[in-house]
């Protein structure tokens, strides 16, 4: 029987379609659904890789008719879709649309769910895969899946079929397949890696964590992020969603790893020959992870008062940057491998030092963004009075195996900052002193020696050796290189070195070689959220977050939560339009380093 090459994956001759499906969208009137889920829908159909058999159900609890989600839906494509609006792919999604109001913990609203999937089950052939997506905040999660068994919609799991342990989290691991270790002891440069012929520890490997094909279950979930508030509540939520969902189908969002740009960074890194040996503490000086945002909460502030820039970014968007960036190289660019290499780095991440002199937080107060003022964070609207939440955290790793020995990681995020941008800075050492000496010497030197011949023309020194002249430098100006891999708003790679200044006394000067991806490749990008909603479709597992990485990460935030809430002073003030508390420049300056001005 030969492939359907549409769903394929190993297949590149044509884009893969997904199998037909119903997806449930719960929290479909929020911000979130409204900015970016529903606008990316509508590209994915525009760009034609909707199955045919395709049917969207939102669940909220606005008291909407189905008329009035197709209207606020097209409101939302209107205002945030990045392909051109067509009136025919319009009408194609508007009549696969549908809506249930009501809140996710009354029964009667998955009865009314119920319903509203018969007929697309019927007219599109969507029964046999569901797809919900809690567009939620984590407190519901658990109820919506309780609510899901027990009305019929999903779930029971059963683990009956599946080969392996199960790890003290609940997450299955293949025998014999790598296993990161607890702490940084004993985990190495080979940490997370495999022999490439080993073909049965790759099948052994994608029977537990997936393959790259959709064939693993009828129903999956789909949990943005944060995955729960902690530690103790991550591996609650786990559980619970284990009790429905068996681990290949569920999703953990986070919308940063569908950027081509982190895809990118792997290529980058492997497939240049120039890069990976330079991709090591040898010759990396330190690493800077930057998320900032030039706007304030808007209209989440009654969410974001709850949890926070550390919870909400650090947590996630940023530890997953760091564990793409600190992998080692995985032996196969395979799911169940680059998951496990990034479980390995986050199983080897510590604080830099004391609570105390390894992390930053604040607030941002009234102040000035661009030429327009705004107010500081404890006067928008919603947040509570006399509020301590971060909008400003920032901190200091350390990745403890051989490659990062000795290389800090300093990880920032903020709101009302300077500008909008995330980027991943690699910063390389500075050339050694004794060469930088010897070189600046060398002008000096070679001039002298010039001038002692009496040759003061330019024409008069063509005939001088290269000893003689010196290869004599001016590097006052100089800095150290640094390699950029930039994820917004303009997804490229910029590397900083230094080149000589033409008609000058040999003075250096740091230049910036600048790759858009748009430019330079001449392909419109898809944004983050298309290809994670392809992915889940498809049943594609390559970037999504497992349970063990989330633990991890609460593993280190809840040393840095426990430390604040142990604080007597508030977070510290910061002017917006500035790019943060003084106290994150402090935790830097302790190391001789300063942030970069992205």
């Amino acid at each position: 029987m030969s492939l359907n090459r549409l769903i394929d994956l190993s297949d590149r001759r044509l884009p893969p379609v997904p199998p037909p499906c119903a997806l449930v969208l719960f929290g479909a009137t929020g911000d979130l659904s409204r900015r970016k889920i529903l606008p990316a829908i509508y590209d994915l159909a525009n760009r034609g890789w909707l199955p045919g058999g395709f049917s969207l159900t939102g669940v909220g609890r606005s008291p909407w008719s189905r008329e009035d989600f197709i209207r606020q839906t097209h409101t939302a494509v209107a205002a945030g879709a990045r392909t051109p609006f067509r009136q025919r792919v319009w009408e194609q999604m508007a009549a696969a649309l549908n809506y249930v109001t009501g809140d996710v913990a009354d029964p009667s609203v998955y009865v009314s769910l119920h319903q509203a999937l018969t007929r697309p089950a019927s007219e599109r052939g969507t029964a046999q895969r569901r797809i919900f997506y809690l567009a939620l905040p984590p407190g519901v999660f658990a109820t919506v899946c309780a609510q899901l068994v027990a009305s019929g919609l999903a779930g029971p799991a059963s683990l009956d079929d599946a080969v392996g342990p199960v790890t003290p989290n609940g997450r299955l691991r293949p025998s014999g397949f790598p296993k990161p270790a607890q702490n940084g002891a004993g985990v190495g440069n080979g940490a997370g890696t495999a022999a490439s012929g080993d073909s049965k520890l790759v099948d052994e490997a994608e029977a537990i964590y997936g393959t790259e094909t959709a064939a693993s279950g009828d129903s999956k979930l789909v949990a943005e992020k944060p995955f729960g508030r902690d530690l103790t509540s991550a591996q609650g939520l786990d559980q619970a969603l284990g009790e429905v969902f068996r681990p290949g189908d569920v999703f953990r969002i986070d919308h940063y790893l569908g950027r081509e740009t982190v895809h990118g960074m792997l290529a980058l890194r492997f497939a240049n020959q120039i890069f990976e040996p330079l991709w090591c503490s040898q010759f990396i000086d330190h690493v800077q992870i930057t998320m900032s945002e030039d706007i304030g909460v808007g209209s989440r502030a009654n969410y974001y008062d709850t949890i926070g820039a550390t919870r909400d970014v650090l947590q996630n968007h940023l530890l997953q940057l760091l564990a793409f960036t600190a992998l080692e190289g995985p032996g196969q660019f395979r799911p169940a491998f680059l998951r496990a290499a990034k479980e390995a780095v986050l199983a080897a991440a510590r604080l830099g030092g004391s609570p105390a002199k390894s992390c930053a937080r604040g607030q941002y107060g009234a102040g000035w963004q661009g030429n327009l003022a705004v107010r500081g964070y404890r006067e928008e609207p919603g947040v509570a009075t006399g509020s301590v939440t971060d909008t400003y955290a920032a901190t200091k790793l350390e990745v403890a195996v051989d490659r990062w020995r000795g290389t800090p990681f300093y990880l920032r995020t903020g709101k009302r900052l300077g500008r909008r941008v995330t980027e991943v800075a690699l910063v390389f050492k500075q050339v050694a002193s004794g060469l930088r000496s010897a070189l600046e010497a060398g002008f000096e030197a070679g001039a002298e020696a010039g001038a002692g011949a009496g040759l003061t023309e330019p024409a008069d020194l063509v005939g001088l050796g290269a000893a003689d002249l010196g290869a004599g430098l001016d590097m006052s100006a100089a800095g150290p290189n640094a390699l950029v891999i930039r994820l917004q708003p303009d997804q490229g790679v910029t590397l900083r070195i230094g080149l000589q200044v033409p008609q000058t006394t040999n003075q250096v000067r740091p230049v910036t070689v600048d790759l858009t991806y748009g430019h330079a490749l001449s392909e419109a990008l898809p944004d983050a959220y298309e290809q994670l909603l392809l992915d889940v479709m498809l049943g594609a597992d390559p970037l999504f977050a497992s349970a063990f990485e989330a633990e991890q990460s609460w593993r280190l935030i809840d040393q840095i939560e426990t430390y604040w809430a142990g604080l007597k002073t508030p977070p510290e003030v910061y002017p917006a339009g500035t790019w943060g508390p003084s106290g994150a420049d402090q935790l830097l300056r302790r190391d001789g380093r300063e942030w970069r001005r992205p």
